[in-house]
């Protein structure tokens, strides 16, 4: 025969209690899961139509509606100079002289080409998203993408050479991160969780521009692309011409216009990039 023996519900509540707090990640205290990689689903979801949009061109489309397909998407200065082939229609019309100011950025010339620009998307492009949301994001690289594509159709009017590329608006994000990566507790901080980091108040540009480590970032981005473009220097990897020209575009407008898509309030009382008041004021 087994006798039960009583025990005071008072008991049982003092060991469950004690079972809570010393026994951290137990059913009653589940520690907190990170993400192992930290990358929002829209850049993400952007990586693939950039992938599944190369392995088109590569795998599935035949050498003349690749060109059918250029001359619909990719960008061409030609296009808006009516002095160049005057007597040919453009396929597209007057929508295509619109959407390509966009459409361009999806398309990469080869393989090298799209994983070099895939590589600096997930390194600006994720704390960039994850600060803006999804909507935000897409729109801003879209302003950044044709910002670009109007300093090469100012630069290169006329010409026939197609350009391609999602480097313009990748260079927007660059920028668009200078606002905030180096502010106390952003996204170079170690050891910080990485949607809180990308949402510290951002510094107004006056202020960024007067911080040493965002002049340093801004003068060595110049710096490279000058070379890349004046200097003629070639990337590896890549053997096609650089449009550095819309790179600049790209990221002067993602400097200046990072304030019209940022929803995350900021504040006026900043000492120099080394730090925020915690009161935010609304843009």
């Amino acid at each position: 025969m087994r006798v039960a023996a009583y025990v005071n519900p008072a008991d049982r509540l003092d060991r469950l209690a004690s079972i809570k707090s010393h026994r951290p990640g137990t059913m009653f205290d589940q520690p907190r899961r990170e993400r192992m990689l930290n990358v929002p689903a829209v850049v993400v979801a952007l990586l693939v139509v950039l992938g599944v949009i190369q392995a088109l061109l590569l795998l599935v489309l035949t050498a003349e509606q690749t060109t059918e397909f250029l001359l619909l998407f990719a960008f061409i200065p030609a296009r808006y100079d009516a002095s160049v082939l005057p007597d040919v229609a453009w396929p597209g019309g007057w929508a295509a002289d619109i959407w390509t100011f966009v459409t361009y950025a999806l398309i990469h010339a080869d393989l090298s080409h799209l994983i070099f620009n895939a590589v600096w998307l997930l390194a600006f492009g994720s704390p960039v998203a994850q600060r803006f949301g999804p909507r935000r994001f897409l729109a801003f690289m879209a302003v950044t993408a044709a910002a670009g594509a109007a300093v090469h159709l100012v630069t290169h009017f006329g010409e026939l050479l197609p350009m391609v590329g999602a480097s313009a608006a990748i260079s927007g994000a660059m920028a668009a991160a200078t606002r905030f990566a180096f502010q106390r507790g952003g996204p170079l901080e170690l050891w910080r969780d990485p949607a809180e980091a990308c949402r510290v108040p951002a510094a107004p540009l006056a202020t960024s521009l007067r911080d040493p480590r965002v002049l340093a970032f801004v003068l060595v981005w110049f710096g490279v692309n000058i070379l890349f473009g004046v200097f003629s220097v070639g990337m590896p990897g890549i053997e096609q011409a650089i449009a550095w020209q819309a790179h600049i575009g790209g990221f002067l407008v993602g400097l200046f216009a990072f304030a019209a898509f940022d929803p995350v309030p900021t504040s006026t009382k900043l000492d120099g990039g080394k730090g925020s008041d915690p009161t935010p004021t609304v843009r």
